[in-house]
């Protein structure tokens, strides 16, 4: 698989493209079982207000505007490293972020780094990689990963894509996790009966469903 693989129209397309590909970082390997999606600035084709390119592009989110299948890793309040892979076309913002895996292997490595570690979730296979924070610290990844191109075999990180997209009745959606901006967009997606997934958890600060945000 390549790059043109997310480079396929919508973000939540791309979002779908990679749900259930494999991340590989040295010996640990990540089967991803959940994903969201995210657009870029208002005069974009997919204007996105919760995503970190809405403002325009800045030394932080730069990798966010491509070109597609580059590594986009930031540090979520201060101790979370979340990882994101671009998906549209370069010069134009959108990103995918990696939310849940399972761990297929290197489960000596991830167990070191896992377990004990956080709530009780975590010290069990199924929760190593569950949430977005869980999932860059089960495969390693590190702030020096950003831009990394996640097509190219010679890469700290890579992605290896399935042959063909999860049939969709595999597939579940609803809306994006945390975020107060657009809540309700349903551009998270999961392997429905996976273990992994995270549980939804609304932003205390987004709007009711179908009200104005607070």
């Amino acid at each position: 698989m390549n790059v043109a693989d997310l480079e396929i129209g919508e973000p939540d397309a791309a979002a779908r493209r990679i749900l259930g590909g494999t991340v590989t970082v040295g010996d640990v390997s990540v089967r991803i079982v959940e994903v969201e999606a995210y657009g870029g600035p208002l005069d974009g084709p997919w204007p996105d207000p919760a995503a970190h390119s809405f403002r325009g592009p800045t030394p932080r989110n730069q990798v966010m505007f491509g070109p597609a299948g580059r590594l986009y890793v930031y540090l979520s309040y201060g101790m979370h490293l979340c990882v994101n892979v671009s998906c549209g076309p370069d010069g134009t913002a959108a990103a995918v972020l990696l939310r849940a895996g399972e761990v297929v292997a290197g489960h000596h490595i991830v167990e070191t780094r896992r377990a004990g570690r956080g709530p009780r979730s975590a010290r069990v296979e199924a929760g190593w990689a569950r949430g977005p924070g869980n999932l860059g610290r089960a495969l390693g990844v590190s702030l020096a990963d950003n831009g990394s191109d996640v097509f190219d075999a010679s890469s700290a990180v890579t992605l290896e894509l399935l042959e063909r997209p999860l049939n969709e009745k595999a597939v579940a959606s609803g809306p994006r996790v945390g975020v107060s901006s657009e809540a309700d967009r349903p551009w998270r997606f999961w392997v429905i009966g996976s273990q992994a997934v995270s549980s939804y958890k609304r932003s205390p600060r987004a709007a009711a469903p179908g009200g104005s945000e607070a």
